[in-house]
Order: C-alpha cells, then sequence, then structure tokens
C-alpha cells in the first residue's frame, strides 16, 4: 500500500525528512481495536469519529497505524507535542528521572527537578514579565489553569464579572466552559459560572461591524471602551478579560498587535487584569516563544499547559507578584507536582531555544500559507488562509453564496470530506471554527520543508477530490 523515506531510527526521532509515500487510498474501517474502543468507550469520545485511525507506534511528526499505514501528523495533541513525538532527548531525560528515584507526584513540595523547570520557564519569558512573575502550579489540563486564574482575578479586584470574546475557547471546566463561545458545547449544560460578558474579536471574513482590517480592530475597542465608559451599559466593571492571542478552536484567528495594545490600555485605564490564554498558541508555537510578544506588551496572568509540559500534563499560571493575594491552600490540585512533566518541560523549553524551533516555526509557517495560498487561487472553496507561525488555517465556504449579512456561508460538510480526504492519502489535520469549517495545521515545531511540502499537496488533491 504504501512505504516510507528514511526510517533509519537515528533519523525518526529528530527534524527529519520522513514522509508517506502513498499509493493507494488508505484503508480507513475500524480494525478489532477501534471496534473495541466503540463498544467500552463512553460516547464523548470525538476524535476517532473524525479520524478512525488506531495508532502503533509514532517518530518526529509520523504516526504509523495498526494497519501499517504512515501519517504526517498535524494535530500533534493538539498543540502538546511541540517535538513531535519520541524525541530521543526527552525520552532520555525522563528516563533519568525515574532511574534517580523521585517520586512521580509531589503535590507542591519542591525537588531539584521543579527548581529547574521554574528557572527554565523564567529564563523563557520575555525579561521584564519574568521580573516580577510568580508561578503557580494547577492540575495537569489548560481549564485547570484557566480555572485558577479567573479565582485569582476575582480574588485581587474584589469583583464577580468576567470578559470574555466571541470564538473563545478556553476549556470544558464550568468557569472555562462560560468563557467559551461556542455555543453547541454549552447547548445541553445548565448553571455555568455567571457574569460572563463577550465582546467582539477582530476577524476580517466575519467582523461583527462589517468593516473588517484596521477599521474593524479599531470599531472593536470602541465598542468595548464605550462599554466601559457608560453606567447604563449593565454590564458591571469586570474583573479580568481573558483572550487567546490566536484563538485556536475558534478558527485559527490571529488578534492584531493594535487591537491587544488598544486592549491593554483598557485594562489599565480601568483596573481590569488582563489575562492571556497562550495554552495552545503558546511555547513557540507562534514564531515567537509567546503570541502576545509581537504586540508588545505583557499580560497581567499568563496560562499555560500543552507544550509547557513537553508532552507531559503539566498547566501554569505566571503573573505579577503584585496579585499573589491568595491565602495558603487557597487553590490546590493533587496532580500538580508531576516530576516528569517538568523534567521534561524543562528539557523541551532547553531545545526549543539550542535549535531555534521559533524561528522554524516561522518558517514553516510561512511556507505553508503561502502555499495554501497559492491553492486558494486555484479553487473556489477558501474564504481565507491565516495564522501565524506553525498555526495555521482555512475556511471552508460555499462558492459564491453569501448569508444576509453578506458573509461567505461555510460548508461544514465539504470540511469533512477534505479531511477525510486527507487522512485517506496520509495527512491528519483538524476542524474548527465558526460550524465546523476551518481546517487546523497545529505540527511539531520539528516539521521540515519536505514535510510542508507533502502536507500543502495533500491538501491540495483532498480539495480537488471533493469538488462537484
Amino acid at each position: 500500500m504504501q512505504n516510507v523515506l528514511n526510517l533509519a531510527p537515528e533519523t525518526c526521532l529528530t527534524n527529519d525528512q520522513e514522509i508517506p509515500l502513498v499509493t493507494e487510498l488508505y484503508d480507513l474501517t475500524p480494525d478489532n481495536i477501534l471496534l473495541s474502543q466503540e463498544h467500552y468507550e463512553s460516547e464523548v469520545r470525538s476524535y476517532p469519529r473524525r479520524l478512525p485511525i488506531a495508532i502503533k507506534s509514532t517518530r518526529g511528526v509520523i504516526i504509523e497505524d495498526t494497519k501499517g499505514q504512515v501519517y504526517v501528523d498535524c494535530l500533534a495533541g493538539a498543540g502538546a507535542l511541540p517535538l513531535g513525538y519520541n524525541h530521543s532527548e526527552i525520552n532520555q531525560v525522563m528516563i533519568a528521572q525515574l532511574n534517580e528515584g523521585v517520586p512521580y507526584q509531589t503535590l507542591d513540595l519542591t525537588t531539584p527537578v521543579k527548581d529547574e523547570f521554574i528557572k527554565a520557564v523564567m529564563q523563557f519569558l520575555p525579561r521584564d514579565f519574568a521580573k516580577n512573575a510568580h508561578i503557580q502550579f494547577c492540575g495537569p489540563s489548560g481549564a485547570d489553569a484557566v480555572e485558577a486564574a479567573i479565582k485569582l482575578a476575582k480574588l485581587y479586584t474584589q469583583r464577580n464579572t468576567m470578559g470574555s470574546f466571541h470564538g473563545a475557547y478556553h476549556g470544558m471546566t464550568n468557569g472555562s466552559l462560560a468563557l467559551t463561545g461556542n455555543l453547541a458545547n454549552k447547548s445541553r449544560r445548565t448553571g455555568l459560572m455567571s457574569d460572563v460578558h463577550f465582546f467582539p474579536f477582530p476577524y476580517n471574513l466575519r467582523c461583527s461591524f462589517g468593516l473588517g482590517g484596521v477599521e474593524g480592530v479599531k470599531q472593536s475597542i470602541h465598542y468595548i471602551e464605550s462599554i466601559l465608559n457608560d453606567d447604563e451599559s449593565g454590564i458591571t466593571k469586570p474583573a479580568a478579560f481573558i483572550v487567546e492571542p490566536i484563538q485556536g478552536e475558534g478558527g485559527v484567528i490571529p488578534a492584531p498587535a493594535l487591537w491587544l495594545q488598544e486592549l491593554r490600555r483598557l485594562a489599565d485605564e480601568h483596573d481590569i487584569l488582563l489575562i492571556f490564554d497562550e495554552v495552545q498558541c503558546g511555547i513557540g508555537r507562534s514564531g515567537d516563544n509567546f503570541a502576545f510578544e509581537e504586540s508588545g506588551i505583557e499580560p497581567d496572568i499568563l496560562v499555560l499547559s500543552k507544550a509547557i509540559g513537553g508532552g507531559m500534563p503539566m498547566s501554569v499560571i505566571i503573573y505579577n507578584k503584585k496579585i499573589d493575594c491568595w491565602n495558603a491552600g487557597e487553590h490546590t490540585g493533587t496532580f500538580r507536582g508531576n516530576q516528569l512533566a517538568m523534567a521534561s518541560g524543562a528539557k523541551t523549553l532547553e531545545i526549543i531555544q539550542r535549535d531555534n524551533l521559533t524561528e522554524n516555526a516561522k518558517q514553516r509557517g510561512e511556507q505553508l500559507r503561502s502555499m495554501l495560498r497559492d491553492i486558494q487561487a486555484e479553487t473556489d472553496c477558501i474564504a481565507e488562509v491565516r495564522g501565524r507561525g506553525l498555526m495555521c488555517g482555512i475556511e471552508i465556504v460555499k462558492a459564491g453564496e453569501f448569508d444576509g449579512l453578506g458573509r461567505p456561508v461555510s460548508d461544514p460538510e465539504r470540511a469533512i470530506l477534505i479531511q477525510r480526504a486527507a487522512l485517506e492519502r496520509g495527512l491528519i489535520i483538524e476542524k474548527g471554527g465558526r460550524k465546523g469549517a476551518v481546517l487546523r495545521f497545529l505540527p511539531p515545531l520539528i516539521i521540515s520543508e519536505t514535510q510542508i511540502n507533502f502536507v500543502a499537496e495533500t491538501i491540495k488533491t483532498a480539495i480537488l477530490c471533493t469538488q462537484d
């Protein structure tokens, strides 16, 4: 069915040139392992419905399934695997950690590994931000860290209202889901955190004000400012605004630097904390260490998870020490002392800096977006190509169709077909955005130029084969 280039073990664990050579469409019928999963697992499972594969082995950016079929993975654990799979140095640091006899979990008791991790994080942060930063270890998921950030903001300001943005995704727990824009995720939920208000996020293709571009950015800030200065707005002053500098699940939408700068200004003027959720867009993903750095501003609270643990479960919040108003034990969690995650996380940060992987993310992201724009020019279903670094997306629409607001009509059915056609040809991509019509590319930061070429060529074939 297929074979693979450059399978030498010493090259499989690094930024190699390995790509699938697909000679016929992959067999995606469920095998016994997938059928067993369907039998035993909850109906809440999601990825296997769109990506019906059972993973046998992994290396670099490559996944091999139980049928021996090989894929380039542009999902990478939803961004949790910045160095891809089975990186030799990450494997070795975790093996060494186990051999030294350090416990797997230590609550919030300290160890040399924890101290090394903290210092690695501080060194990875922008210098001025790090000078006054405290770090707090949370439960293992990004949602846990978001919950901690919410609580800290409310404690510090003694206010209860939270401001979030259209298209936001912050997690699936009570508070984080309340801050999330997706209505489908909320449709059967009751009792979510109250007093959350949503504001427009800059989105050229679907601007809330029908403007887009710089004018749309200015109007968005004008709207927020008018709310904050209107004593009849019905919205009490927020404790904080929480925002993703690049929206991920919302459709790969980067916040313009000007908009973030103006949001910082408004937060300062009104004594509101600014929380940046970089669970997905942080740790080199954007082409900078952190996505907010492009704007030249700093958050009051920075939320990190996914890549910060180097592939192991980890989440933290980092904030200006002036707002560290916790009482001892006021926010706890059993699994905030994951020693393997601290070891792999520290090593990951070292490798990203040593190998200049932020620059690779920038270059490979520009390469991919350039190739996607060429595909856009040759087809009629891509309304917009967007992203920063190795966080890229294409919005799939129905050619020539517009809604009552003059915006392109999303085509989620076509997006599903393209995703499936790509999978049949050895490429794993994800969906998201409005109506699930945005195809998302989130590969490991080690992906090579050759592999990006394969991604673009495969997605082009997938799009062309789904035309009517």
